[in-house]
């Protein structure tokens, strides 16, 4: 019996051993990134107090890819600082998950969105004003505005202005952008593509417009689907197979170019986007830009805050 106790105790030692050897390369596993997103220093996270009474907060989901968080939610940041020089511009991420990795991994912090409206107040900010980088009229954008609803006594005034597409108007502006940044690829040999995220909520229907505002603009080699709802990348590699195309350029239909670009897009596994059209035998060539790299765009957003800002009665210089 003392025999077997022994072997049972060292048994379980061992197993111990190994369990405690084995979980620092688990931890540092799952913390490590065999990719370089850039240097976070570059980017400004716009959470400074003392900013005086007018605040225009910039609501957008985020990006944990350093580079692209600066060259598409930056510029748009700018381009609205630019044209309203008299507002203290801010940010405020939707993600959690990004907000926190983004301060572990760099030390850099970025306000969610209740901390950005509890910032504001205690700076003594009066009117603020709100636009978000959202593609749509989505849940986030409901989430968004609920929550501003419940700080409605905290300023005076609170606006919230419109995504990014709103008005036919800003359909065509937007395609037309995305075309006029792939023109050297329609030789007609090659099909355009874009990843769009996609949603559940019925604002999904924006991809289906934006497909129909191509066709019917002659752009026929341009095709566009999601990562997470309809069209798929089956039914976009179905249109694509439809044609006598060569190659194809996959871009995204997305404001950053963070994971789902860089992944579910561009990615070496078999279910990216890239490897499932090199598997169906085409070239493949992937553009890693957001649409806030569009200055047609970051122009759309700046019209959508000078146009809640007119209704909501405050004066626009």
């Amino acid at each position: 019996m003392k025999k077997l106790m022994s072997l049972i105790l060292t048994a379980c030692m061992l197993v111990m051993l190994l369990c405690a050897a084995a979980a620092p390369a688990m931890a540092e596993g799952e913390d490590d990134e065999n990719y370089n997103t850039g240097d976070a220093t570059l980017d400004d996270p716009r959470n400074a107090d003392n900013i005086g009474e007018k605040e225009l907060l910039v609501v957008s989901f985020g990006t944990s890819y350093n580079d692209s968080r600066r060259l598409t939610i930056g510029a748009i940041e700018e381009a609205l600082e630019k044209a309203f020089p008299d507002w203290s511009v801010r940010r405020a991420f939707t993600s959690q998950i990004i907000i926190d990795h983004v301060l572990s991994r760099d030390g850099i912090k970025i306000d969610n969105v209740g901390e950005a409206l509890d910032r504001a107040a205690n700076n003594g900010v009066k009117t603020l004003v709100v636009q978000p980088t959202h593609l749509m009229h989505g849940f986030e954008y409901t989430d968004l505005k609920n929550e501003l609803a419940e700080y409605a006594d905290a300023f005076d005034k609170i606006v919230l202005a419109e995504p990014l597409l709103n008005t036919d108007a800003d359909f065509d502006t937007v395609a037309e952008a995305v075309v006029n940044a792939t023109a050297k690829f329609d030789d007609g040999k090659t099909a355009v593509c874009f990843m769009g995220h996609g949603t559940e909520a019925e604002s999904n229907g924006v991809y289906a417009k934006m497909q129909t505002i191509l066709s019917e603009a002659g752009c026929e080699h341009y095709y566009i689907g999601t990562v997470e709802a309809e069209p798929s990348v089956e039914d976009v590699l179905k249109m694509v197979k439809a044609g006598k195309y060569e190659r194809v350029v996959l871009r995204p239909l997305m404001i950053v170019a963070g994971d789902h670009a860089n992944n579910d897009m561009a990615g070496d596994d078999d279910d990216s986007w890239k490897s499932i059209f090199e598997a169906a035998g085409y070239e493949v060539e992937c553009v890693i830009e957001g649409l806030g790299q569009l200055p047609e765009v970051c122009s759309l957003f700046v019209e959508h805050t000078r146009e809640a800002m007119a209704s909501a009665g405050l004066e626009v210089k």
